[in-house]
């Protein structure tokens, strides 16, 4: 036997994670570099003319437009519902040229828009998002019945179950 002894412990050593760690680090702050240049227009920038003046903003004239009132209404439901009335009152947006016209149709409107809101169901009514659709069918209606171009909107002032 000899007396040699062979070290076979010799611990194995392990690469270092240093530039690991030291590569995700430069990553992350050229990354956030990048987009503080490109965010804050540094790079990647529209050009700009150097004698730029500022804008003045005015405020725009309202439009010639003007408001019908529309007889208030009160339409009974059906016997099984929770309420028992509906109480509804509007105005429609028209273009002042229109006005008079308009006003000489609202026996019109008011049968067409008391038509539809009779022939409602209870669950129409009183769902939540019930009103924006009621209120796109009545405007539909109401434009059918006083020509294109007439009516622009159709404002609810009133909808209250009873």
């Amino acid at each position: 036997m000899t007396d040699t002894a062979v070290d076979t412990n010799e611990e194995v050593k392990k690469p270092s994670k240093m530039p690991l760690i030291l590569g995700v680090v430069a990553l992350l702050l050229g990354a956030g570099g990048g987009f503080f240049a490109t965010f804050s227009g540094l790079i990647l920038a529209p050009e700009s003319s150097a004698q730029a003046e500022p804008v003045e903003t005015s405020p725009t004239d309202l439009p010639d437009i003007s408001f019908v009132p529309v007889e208030p209404m009160v339409i009974s439901l059906a016997p099984n519902a929770h309420s028992r009335h509906l109480r509804f009152r509007a105005q429609l947006e028209v273009p002042s040229q229109y006005a008079s016209d308009v006003e000489s149709l609202l026996p019109r409107v008011v049968d067409v828009l008391n038509g539809y809101l009779r022939a409602l169901e209870t669950a129409d009514i009183e769902s939540p998002a019930a009103l924006t659709r009621l209120r796109a069918q009545m405007l539909r209606r109401v434009q059918i019945v006083t020509g294109p171009g007439r009516v622009n909107d159709l404002l609810i002032m009133e909808f209250v179950l009873s």
